[in-house]
């Protein structure tokens, strides 16, 4: 697990020097503590060397070429007796390399050991230095395609997962990724054909982001990687505000930043002679369901997520999971527990709100597994903290619960440096609430017209006020609200923070003029329509896991659990899982009005009773309380400053109602509130920063 950055180029005054790669990766030290390696090659045609500098672990002052054996054209044994002023350590380049370069190369890595902690250090090359790898995640299948890559004559430097991409790329060409069972981003470039590739993970569990501009190409894991090059402009893209205050994260490919973009899940980006192509290589094929049986399904089920949490288990570190108490965690703590993890470290957070905290039964789960548990109470965030969180999600992200997996993550890397999550189960087997109002919509529409437009009156007129976030009243109001709309334009309405309405009434006349030709509902709705052969219910979930699970979820843990030096894997995740429940019937999810049916039947030996007769309750924050006290003071102070307010973005009295209104309880807006607050606070970190 590690951070990643560098650079390809076609024009020397656009060059990415050793001392700009440098201040990219210590941007992402947070996401590698351990050491950091950096690889350059010159534009220039008469360049006598590259830079190769992989620093060894915990010492930031020592320069070796661990990895690279005698024998290698990139040993250390060609390595110039003249160091750069920077300190870097020099290499000539390989016998391949010393053809006139056309392009400038800079690939940089920070480092979080997990596997081969000694000699796994970044960047791979392959034997004759033609190929050169930088890599953020974990492949868990490296020791099977390590087999048949050696069987087949490759070399290996060292008994890192990651050197295997290098080797498999040289075997498949760009298919290397259909071979791949993992989470990552990568760069690899490639000096004979000159052409640089950037690649994500099927689900997006890691980030990439990159910039094309003309005669090159910025790429880094986080947008601060990006930022550190001098000259990037920051200039703030309206269409992506506009998205944000719909979904609570920017889409990708969008960016908060002009000219910055996000490589879709299951991507990949092909750079040549200036030109960039970016094309999927993986979706999930969910357009029919495939027949089995209950039990077939279920055996299918249990198999293939043992397997998955089996090969995630491999670390030379101390690993543990991540415990809500719900289903999907319980699942991964007992697979864990069964396949001889010991001692099982678990963690969890806690509320003082019982409609908000979930700690009792993850306490019951821990008792159960006899984990050696942890807990920690999650509290209303101070200024600090908030602008703590700001800097590390370097785009504006809206959703609270970021808060207590950043608690989470911070308390379980005082003890382990792994962890595993159930994160992934509530998409693949309909567990979120809001599908229950999906499947009502379907029952609404069978009505008749006239009786369906006299119940809505009467509902609308009736209806109390709901001032609490969990509200029955407010939930049942926000289902009528776009109960009549079609099925794509009614899940996008419940989903969104502010929908369009809402967020023209917020704008100020000259913004709403300048997102007047975004579009940000074609993000959700073309998801909707690749799956709309499928019932309503199971095209929600298939929309969710290709939307909000990449763009909010996997977002939200990926920052919150690097910015302490934790890895987080998600065994639900595993794309064959993934393909296995896509192609599942929703009766098999989904019976009476709750999900994951499936997992019950698959696991019932492994879910305690409390666990198994539970309803989903959902990771949230008591955000509606928290803006009625000081959290809403500091969102005054915060929103209606001068700063803010001459952005130009809002109308200051619009913010001043919905501050108002929540504090007298007359409406719930606390999840409006807190997406400005952190816009207004990502600005203050990022876009005012000099």
């Amino acid at each position: 697990m590690c951070g990643i950055a560098g650079a390809v180029w076609t024009r020397s005054e656009l060059a990415v020097e050793p001392d700009v790669l440098r201040r990219m990766i210590d941007l992402l030290r947070c996401r590698g503590p351990d050491g950091e390696g950096m690889f350059v090659h010159p534009l220039a045609e008469d360049a006598r060397s590259a830079i190769f500098h992989p620093l060894a672990e915990n010492a930031a002052s020592d320069t070796q070429t661990a990895g690279l054996d005698a024998s290698s054209p990139c040993s250390a044994s060609s390595a110039s007796s003249a160091p750069l002023s920077t300190g870097i350590g020099c290499i000539r380049p390989c016998a391949a390399q010393s053809a006139p370069a056309l392009v400038g190369v800079a690939l940089g890595h920070r480092r979080l050991a997990i596997i081969d902690r000694q000699q796994g250090r970044q960047p791979h090359c392959n034997e004759d230095g033609t190929v050169w790898l930088v890599c953020n995640g974990e492949i868990y299948n490296y020791r099977q395609l390590r087999a048949g890559l050696e069987a087949a004559g490759h070399r290996f430097r060292t008994r890192s997962d990651s050197e295997t991409i290098v080797h498999l790329y040289e075997h498949h060409g760009t298919e290397f990724l259909q071979h791949l069972v993992g989470m990552f981003a990568l760069a690899l470039w490639d000096f004979r054909s000159r052409q640089l590739l950037l690649a994500r993970d099927r689900l997006g569990q890691k980030p990439l982001v990159y910039c094309h501009q003309p005669g090159r190409l910025l790429f880094a894991s986080q947008l601060k990687g990006l930022l550190a090059v001098p000259g990037l402009r920051r200039q703030i893209d309206p269409c992506a505000i506009d998205a944000y205050l719909t979904y609570q994260y920017v889409p990708h490919p969008l960016s908060i930043c002009s000219g910055c973009r996000k490589l879709p899940p299951g991507h990949l980006a092909v750079w040549h002679d200036d030109r960039l192509e970016v094309c999927p290589y993986w979706q999930p094929d969910a357009l029919e369901e495939e027949v089995r049986t209950a039990q077939q399904y279920a055996d299918r089920v249990r198999s293939a997520l043992t397997e998955a949490v089996a090969s995630q288990l491999e670390s030379e570190v101390p690993l543990g999971v991540l415990l809500s108490g719900g289903v999907d965690s319980t699942i991964v703590a007992g697979l864990m527990r069964r396949l001889g993890v010991a001692p099982l470290r678990s963690f969890t957070i806690s509320f003082a709100e019982p409609q908000y905290d979930e700690s009792r039964y993850a306490r019951a789960v821990a008792a159960h597994f006899g984990t050696e548990h942890h807990e920690q109470r999650v509290e209303p965030p101070t200024a600090d903290l908030l602008a703590q969180l700001a800097w590390h999600y370097d785009e504006p992200l809206a959703d609270s619960s970021a808060l207590p997996t950043w608690q989470l993550a911070q308390m379980a890397r005082q003890h382990i440096t792994v962890a595993l999550s159930g994160d992934g189960g509530d998409e693949l087997f309909a567990g979120y609430q809001r599908y229950a109002a999906v499947r009502l919509a379907c029952w609404w529409r069978r009505l008749p017209g006239r009786l369906r437009a006299a119940l809505g009156a009467v509902c609308r007129k009736t209806l109390p006020a709901g001032a609490c976030f969990k509200s029955p009243w407010r939930r049942l109001s926000r289902l009528l609200s776009a109960i009549d709309l079609p099925a794509e334009a009614q899940y996008l309405d419940w989903v969104s923070v502010f929908n369009r309405p809402t967020r023209i009434w917020l704008y100020t006349p000259e913004f709403a003029a300048a997102v007047a030709d975004c579009q940000p509902e074609q993000f959700l709705w073309q998801a909707w329509r690749r799956f709309v052969k499928r019932d309503p219910l199971t095209a929600a979930a298939l929309t969710d896991l290709i939307t909000y699970l990449p763009c909010d979820l996997m977002t939200k843990v990926d920052t919150a659990t690097m910015a302490h030096g934790l890895e987080c894997r998600q065994p639900f995740l595993d794309h064959r899982l993934v393909e296995l429940a896509a192609a599942m019937p929703i009766e098999l999810k989904w019976r009476k009005w709750r999900g994951k049916h499936i997992l019950r039947a698959a696991f019932g030996d492994l879910l305690p009773p409390v666990v198994r007769r539970r309803r989903k309750m959902g990771f949230g924050v008591p955000l509606d309380r928290w803006f009625r006290g000081e959290l809403g003071q500091l969102a005054r102070q915060v929103l209606l400053d001068r700063r803010s307010v001459q952005r130009g973005y809002f109308r200051p009295q619009a913010i001043a109602e919905l501050l108002e209104a929540h504090r007298q309880s007359r409406a719930e807006h606390s999840h409006r509130l807190w997406a400005l607050l952190m816009l207004e606070l990502w600005h203050q970190q990022w876009a005012d920063a000099k």
